[in-house]
């Protein structure tokens, strides 16, 4: 009964159940105010931002009450912990500089949650921004264009170090791409490259003059050339056809679809211009083959 009474009244004990109710009372508090915040907070954006402090804000509390409450005890053990740090960071290094990638990524503004990145060969969304990890939704790979595949990876935050990030919406949410399109020797190349401009200007106008604003703001803020955003269209002879290739600006969530609209446009003028301009295809022709003569004798049917 004494020995039951002294571990009662043991205060090391009674400090792990002071920080174990501390911390089920902080789990509970950041449950209840993240459950809560689809009443105040409509943007999907703010409201994931929102949670992610909540978050950190808890974990922060936590560490410096249980610094607190044990404060009288670290003292006493300071050499020892020094000592086992050289061994625990030597241990942790992988999950040290994960940490450290993180800090990188929010202070740096690497990207963020929503951005469209590729890093190590992976290309998609940023869904969550981990301490350790960052989710990402991909996209590609056996799905052809930027679209969803269905699969999620994580990857470690400490790639941040080791490779090339590629953000594709970061200050320019814009990309630069092109299509080909060819047309037949002998047509109205004039008639063909104007038809060309005024689809292009009719399907992406407004977001080459989006861009244009946007590419100002990345002229002031960085050492870069002021290119233009305005749909080009450039014309090669090759030994089949007359090659037009049209490059333009397009948001980089719609560049499957901005294809799309932009083909059968294309496709309905050519159509309509009747035999002005025809699109090309590729044929071949088979010259040079020896001539071949065979004699064939009825009765006996040898050649």
């Amino acid at each position: 009964m004494n020995d039951l009474k002294e571990i009662l009244l043991d205060p090391i004990l009674g400090k792990v159940i002071l920080v174990s109710v501390i911390i089920v009372t902080l789990v509970l508090i950041t449950r209840f105010t993240k459950k809560n915040l689809n009443k105040y907070i409509k943007e999907n954006d703010n409201r994931y931002k929102t949670k992610k402090v909540i978050n950190i804000l808890g974990y922060i509390i936590a560490i410096i009450l249980i610094v607190l409450i044990f404060i009288d005890d670290i003292r006493g053990v300071t050499i020892t912990l020094g000592v086992a740090s050289a061994g625990i960071a030597f241990a942790l290094q992988e999950v040290i500089v994960s940490i450290a990638g993180w800090v990188a990524i929010l202070t740096g503004n690497i990207y963020k949650a929503g951005d469209r990145v590729e890093v190590g060969g992976i290309k998609g969304d940023v869904i969550d921004l981990g301490v350790l990890r960052t989710t990402i939704m991909e996209v590609g790979q056996w799905v052809n264009g930027d679209l969803y595949n269905g699969r999620i990876v994580r990857v470690a935050n400490s790639f941040v170090f080791k490779q090339p990030v590629f953000n594709y919406s970061a200050n320019f949410p814009f990309l630069w791409d092109e299509i080909k399109i060819p047309i037949k020797f002998g047509g109205d190349y004039l008639y063909a490259k104007d038809t060309i401009n005024n689809v292009a200007e009719e399907i992406i106008g407004d977001y080459a003059r989006e861009a244009e604003k946007q590419w100002k703001v990345m002229v002031r803020k960085f050492r870069i050339e002021n290119a233009s955003t305005k749909p080009m269209v450039t014309m090669i002879a090759t030994d089949n056809w007359v090659e037009y290739t049209l490059r333009y600006v397009v948001d980089y969530r719609k560049r499957r679809y901005t294809k799309d609209l932009l083909f059968t446009r294309i496709l309905e003028e050519v159509h309509k211009s009747g035999d002005r301009i025809e699109l090309a295809s590729a044929t071949f022709d088979l010259v040079g083959l020896p001539k071949l003569d065979v004699n064939y004798n009825k009765k006996t049917g040898n050649s």
